[in-house]
């Protein structure tokens, strides 16, 4: 089994490379056949992929049917020696990682498909499908990995391949700063979590995921909770959560399939596979929970509230994504993992299926903003159909997938203060304890059946906006169904987004759903109302005098800008001043300095013999007046 997980591992990065030097090549050969490379990469970013994925799914199927005798499995490749903890660089296939590896591997070749019609124009698209490639084995390396060494490695790879590819069409000034912004961001966010990593290490003795984790009881509380809130940090750089969400809306700059397998399925997944990884010690630090609860608790209604007000598709799934992940973190704060994990399976599926359904709207309507779309249903049904099963998942209503694991994630979040998660509010509580102390977790229960109701609302108006009204004059004569290799994957990835939840055995909690199906319905109620009576008109004009913070999500980037860009940019330009002026200033003065009294010397020296016998007389007069007078 090692050897196929490995095989998963390295087969894109193999892709990768030969995506980046294979079309060079053919380029070389043949420069009038530039669509030669095109299609050549187009190979090395299919095949592999594809075959990543069978080997992720066959591993995953014995995990799973108890052939690895219900243990993980894992293997080392070699030990490296640091002088103080070593390194084990090997691969570890548990439960989690088998399944998370099939969701990454399926997402990333339905990316690659698509990407084949939708970069089919952009002669970049051989070094835009290698970068999908390494993107795609650095995942699986953070997904698969048996040391903490390792997993940061793939961790820092994946954050490289998210800069390059959201700044794909650099030449427009607002891409390349969305990737420089996502960049810094994300690893502002990587320090904390390399530093989380050591503490967590040195504690354990041991970089070993399998070590961290079965050694944590011998670890202090401090170390516990210092080195838990530094992976935290990082967990929320990469999952965009609050407070450094701000980069992933920014992010939707790059092209609509990098959106769907990095920015919704994959990379900003992974932070909550590393809090579900590393489980029990997040247990074992009750502060760390209580501020995840917190992060959570605004990250999925404020998020929420912001998708409501935005006219950018794009943005709306981006705002959706952010709330989203703070929903599987509240799961996690309210110490149900598998309730969280459900979710995230679910959430890839449908947020990956309605960001490549996004893709087909924008690629025929020409325009990424809803106000310039409308009436598409009728020229794309294919698209209509399967976006309706994205947002039905989104909004949690029965039978889509979403509707399942939304409903484990709310019963965990509304188990009452001391009971044990997924325990109905008025239960008798059990002897697990309070997951967050009992403010903290009501306001958690409180801001996720409000993100209900309004995930209702914006996806409804997202829908009604898109599909339905007078087509506008911009997509009138020119919306029409994607080419195959578009829709294919947009129709399998409806399959899981609609009876992925049935996978799971358990029963639903009918009360928190039927309360879930209630307010989902009650948000999608009133901003169909609102538009029925003007269709013309923005239902966002709903939420009032609320609506320009909204769309502006409530100011964090301004707040961001006044207290942390300007103050850095007028200390650059203070130090660019200061070096100009005191250093440059310095050595220029020196300079004149030195010209100056080069002048006086030069007088003695210009090479006139009546003034050199002219000093010579005086000087023997000086000598022979003092002589006189001081003898």
């Amino acid at each position: 089994m090692m050897v196929m997980v490995a095989c998963a591992v390295l087969l894109p990065f193999l892709g990768a490379v030969g995506g980046l030097l294979g079309p060079r090549a053919v380029r070389f050969a043949a420069r009038r056949a530039a669509w030669r490379a095109v299609r050549f990469a187009a190979w090395f970013a299919v095949v592999p992929t594809a075959v990543a994925a069978i080997l992720a799914g066959v591993a995953a199927v014995r995990v799973l049917r108890g052939g690895t005798g219900g243990t993980a499995v894992a293997g080392t490749l070699t030990v490296v020696e640091t002088g103080s903890l070593p390194v084990a660089v090997g691969l570890e296939v548990t439960r989690l990682s088998a399944l998370t590896g099939v969701l990454v591997t399926v997402v990333a070749l339905a990316v690659q498909v698509y990407s084949v019609g939708y970069m089919r124009d952009d002669r970049r698209y051989p070094s835009y499908s290698a970068f999908i490639s390494l993107f795609t084995s650095a995942m699986l390396l953070v997904v698969y990995a048996a040391d903490l060494i390792v997993l940061y490695v793939g961790w820092e790879i994946m954050g490289l391949c998210s800069y390059l590819l959201i700044g794909h069409w650099w030449e427009d000034r607002a891409n390349s700063r969305a990737a420089v912004k996502a960049f810094l961001v994300t690893r502002l966010g990587d320090v904390g979590f390399l530093f989380g990593i050591f503490v967590l290490a040195v504690g354990a003795g041991s970089f070993r995921i399998d070590d961290v984790v079965t050694k944590y009881p011998a670890m202090s509380t401090t170390v516990l909770t210092v080195g838990t809130l530094l992976l935290l940090v990082g967990v929320a750089g990469k999952s965009a959560q609050a407070p450094l969400h701000t980069w992933l809306p920014d992010a939707m700059a790059g092209p609509t399939p990098i959106s769907a397998l990095i920015h919704a399925a994959t990379m900003v997944a992974a932070g909550i596979f590393i809090v579900a990884r590393l489980f029990p010690l997040f247990l074992a630090a009750p502060t760390t929970l209580a501020v995840l609860a917190i992060m959570a608790a605004l990250g999925m209604l404020g998020a929420a509230l912001a998708a409501l007000a935005q006219d950018d598709l794009k943005r709306v799934l981006a705002y959706s994504t952010i709330s989203q992940l703070a929903f599987m973190a509240g799961a996690l704060a309210a110490r149900d993992d598998d309730a969280a994990i459900f979710h995230l399976f679910t959430h890839g599926a449908f947020k990956a299926l309605l960001f490549l359904c996004a893709g087909l709207i924008i690629h025929r309507a020409a325009t990424n903003l809803m106000s310039g779309m409308g009436g598409l249903r009728r020229a794309m049904p294919i698209t209509f159909a399967t976006t309706t099963i994205g947002f039905a998942a989104l909004m949690g209503l029965p039978p889509a997938s979403g509707f399942f694991s939304k409903d484990a994630a709310l019963a965990a979040m509304g188990a009452a203060p001391g009971a044990a998660p997924g325990t109905a509010p008025g239960a008798v509580p059990s002897a697990v304890p309070s997951a967050v102390p009992g403010a903290v977790g009501w306001i958690l229960y409180g801001t996720a059946l409000a993100t209900v109701a309004v995930t209702g609302a914006y996806a409804t108006r997202a829908w009604l906006r898109t599909f339905f009204g007078e087509p506008r004059a911009q997509t009138g004569d020119h919306a029409r169904e994607g080419p195959a290799s578009m829709l294919w994957p947009v129709i399998l990835l409806a399959v899981p987004a609609l009876l992925l939840g049935f996978a799971v055995p358990a029963a639903p909690h009918w009360g928190t759903a039927a309360l879930s199906v209630a307010l989902a319905l009650l948000g999608a109620g009133a901003v169909y109302a609102t538009w029925r009576g003007a269709p013309d008109a923005d239902p966002a004009r709903l939420l009032g005098p609320l609506r320009r913070a909204c769309e502006q999500a409530f100011y964090v980037d301004t707040a961001y800008n006044a207290l942390f860009v300007r103050p850095v940019r007028w200390l650059a330009h203070a130090v660019v001043r200061a070096d100009d002026t005191v250093v440059d200033g310095a050595v220029r003065g020196s300079g004149r300095t030195a010209r100056g009294l080069s002048g006086v010397l030069r007088l003695a020296q210009n090479g006139n013999a009546q003034i050199y016998v002219s000093g010579l007389v005086a000087g023997l007069l000086i000598i022979v007046v003092g002589a006189v007078v001081l003898g």
